[in-house]
């Protein structure tokens, strides 16, 4: 079992490949933070566009005359 594990820490091929795969999966989920991120920026304006809206419609509707 040693004898395996020390060819699979030594075969430089073995090696390259075990990195690219971990260089992928961290890739990955780096774009996947990035457009969770992205997504939560997204809202954060959409809803900061409505809540202009609402208070414009609130300061509007303040400034309509009384009627009795």
């Amino acid at each position: 079992m040693s004898a395996l594990l020390a060819w699979l820490l030594t075969n430089p091929t073995v090696l390259a490949i075990g990195a690219g795969l971990v260089g992928a999966l961290g890739w990955g989920f780096h774009q996947r933070l990035a457009g969770a991120r992205a997504e939560r920026n997204k809202q954060a304006e959409a809803e900061t566009a409505a809540r202009n809206v609402a208070d414009q419609v609130d300061n509007d509707i303040g400034a309509l005359p009384a009627e009795a």
